[in-house]
């Protein structure tokens, strides 16, 4: 259900979607508000959750995680506590940022960053083989990062 925003609160989204760290004063004049009113609005948006978390990006090769990999994993069956399993382990992985549901070729879509190739091949027989009703994983190693985007476009509320 998309939610209905004035501009306002698109100005206050936009706004923090490139800086979470300013302060209500910064945010409220940046959207023509004063304090008070601008943090009724964020905490209104927060509380019907339009703003999820407040999070900062850290670069991953910069911390040792030079290694994006794609995975295309097909289940064995589609049985209820198959999935389930499945989804309640890779909620546990942190290698894995992204996990996905999807059609075609494979049941889900994971984003997994790992220090090397070598990682990736312990993780997948330690963790993703060992989830029951696992039958295959495609992977696709990222060779470099093209866009990395976060910003939700919003052009389409007004």
């Amino acid at each position: 259900m998309t939610i209905k925003l004035d501009r306002h609160e698109k100005g206050i989204l936009d706004a923090l979607q490139d800086n979470a760290r300013l302060t209500m004063q910064e945010l409220g004049d940046s959207v023509g508000l004063s304090a008070s009113p601008c943090w009724r609005r964020v905490r209104s948006l927060e509380e019907i959750g339009v703003i999820r978390r407040y999070t900062v990006h850290l670069d991953p090769r910069k911390l040792g995680l030079s290694e994006c990999v794609f995975a295309h994993v097909t289940l064995e069956r589609h049985r209820e506590n198959v999935v389930d399993q499945f989804e309640a382990a890779i909620r546990t992985m942190p290698e894995v940022l992204e996990c996905f549901a999807v059609t075609g070729d494979a049941d889900y879509l994971l984003r997994i960053v790992v220090p090397s190739t070598e990682h990736y091949g312990r993780f997948l027989s330690e963790k993703i083989f060992s989830i029951p009703g696992v039958a295959h994983v495609r992977s696709n190693v990222s060779l470099k990062e093209v866009k990395f985007e976060t910003r939700l476009p919003l052009d389409h509320l007004e």
